[in-house]
């Protein structure tokens, strides 16, 4: 049973650090091709926008054809997509190819996560999913260091990026693990979760719109400013690893006390770093700890949401939860380059993180307001889990806290 649940993480491991490059080097690869700020940042939200469609209908497709087809499936269409990019160069077949990629890799990831926890026991099962999301986190850091060893108008980036997949996909079809079955969800009516958990839809939003943001146009705008590739991939990993260091620290306050609190206190973080990083010399000594500051409050966001709609919500729903926020962080998600694009067309990098900073301060305002208004929910029952906004719950055990 282990070799099957390692087999899944080093499979994923693969696949996240294909990811963590690729993000960052299409960034690169749009603004050296010069679609202008409304495609550019069209081309960039598509990616998000499959993401949430895979996210959204991928449940029944595992249904159908079971865990294994589809993970086949969908790594298929991720290489297809993928290679055919260099092949048929311009912003419509980019968005195409682009929104493919995120369905994809969200049927990859939703596959993953519901066969880990059915085949993990458990007494295990958070220790399992702690080591997936050491192993996502530390692949995406990786991934960036990549950056600095490609060639960003060559065919050569896609075709690795490819086979990373392909590798991934070998690896899952050749495992002798059996498909778990689906675990049935009560479902959830639209505007229930707002109305219960109103912080924690608008907690994902934000969380949505301002990673997507940072890892779709902080590259390209580096690259702009004449930066080597080698001191791009250095700011995006540290952010990473930013990323990392703060889910343990930040989970554990969050499960001592009020999560709207702490949501309020890292989105003020975010309000801080976002105004640092445009009034501090861009420096490497001044830009890598304000972006592994930054990296650490933006990554905690979602996962801190995601425990507080668990917190106010029964048991039975947390599939149907999951699968929501979900969506609303992938709208987000879609809106985050596309109207950071056209700001920084206006206002340059700095309207960027001044979208950021205004987002976070919504988001601040609106916790502690709620702080004032409700009574703060008993979260013994649902503690703080370590997540990204792509890799999602949809099929953990509904009893499982």
């Amino acid at each position: 049973m282990r070799a099957q649940i390692g087999t899944l993480i080093i499979a994923t491991s693969a696949i996240q650090l294909a990811n963590g490059f690729f993000g960052t080097f299409i960034s690169l690869r749009i603004a050296a091709a010069d679609f202008g700020p409304s495609l550019s940042g069209l081309v960039l939200s598509s990616y998000f926008a499959g993401f949430v469609v895979g996210a959204v209908n991928c449940s029944r497709i595992i249904t159908r054809v079971g865990h294994i087809r589809a993970y086949a499936g969908c790594a298929g269409l991720v290489v297809a997509a993928t290679i055919a990019m260099p092949a048929v160069i311009g912003p419509l077949p980019w968005l195409v190819m682009r929104a493919l990629v995120g369905l994809g890799c969200a049927g990859i990831f939703v596959t993953t996560e519901s066969w880990l926890s059915a085949k993990a026991d458990p007494a295990e099962r958070g220790r399992v999913f702690s080591i997936y999301m050491v192993g996502t986190f530390t692949a995406l850091a990786l991934g960036q260091l990549l950056i600095g060893w490609i060639e960003i108008d060559s065919f050569v980036p896609f075709n690795g990026i490819a086979a990373l997949f392909a590798i991934a996909l070998v690896i899952v079809s050749m495992t002798r693990a059996g498909a778990p079955q689906m675990l049935a969800s009560e479902a959830l009516p639209y505007g229930l979760l707002s109305r219960v958990a109103p912080i924690a839809v608008l907690g994902c939003v934000v969380s949505g719109l301002i990673s997507s943001a940072f890892y779709a146009l902080i590259p390209a705008w580096m690259q702009g400013e004449g930066i080597d590739q080698a001191r791009i991939g250095l700011v995006m990993l540290v952010a990473v690893l930013g990323g990392l260091a703060f889910q343990i620290p930040v989970g554990r306050l969050s499960d001592q006390f009020d999560r709207r609190l702490v949501l309020a206190s890292i989105s003020l973080g975010l309000v801080v770093m976002s105004g640092a990083l445009v009034f501090l010399p861009h420096t490497l000594a001044f830009v890598l700890p304000a972006a592994v500051l930054f990296g650490g409050f933006m990554s905690t966001l979602y996962p801190l949401c995601v425990a507080h709609a668990h917190d106010r919500m029964p048991a039975d729903r947390v599939v149907a939860v999951s699968s929501r926020l979900i969506l609303v962080s992938g709208l987000g998600s879609v809106a985050g380059p596309f109207i950071g694009a056209m700001i920084m067309a206006w206002l340059g990098l700095d309207g960027v993180f001044y979208l950021m900073a205004i987002a976070a301060a919504i988001l601040a305002l609106g916790a502690i307001s709620f702080c004032w208004v409700q009574v703060a929910p008993d979260h013994a029952d649902r503690t703080f889990e370590i997540l990204t906004p792509q890799a999602t719950t949809l099929a953990h055990d509904p009893g499982h806290g």
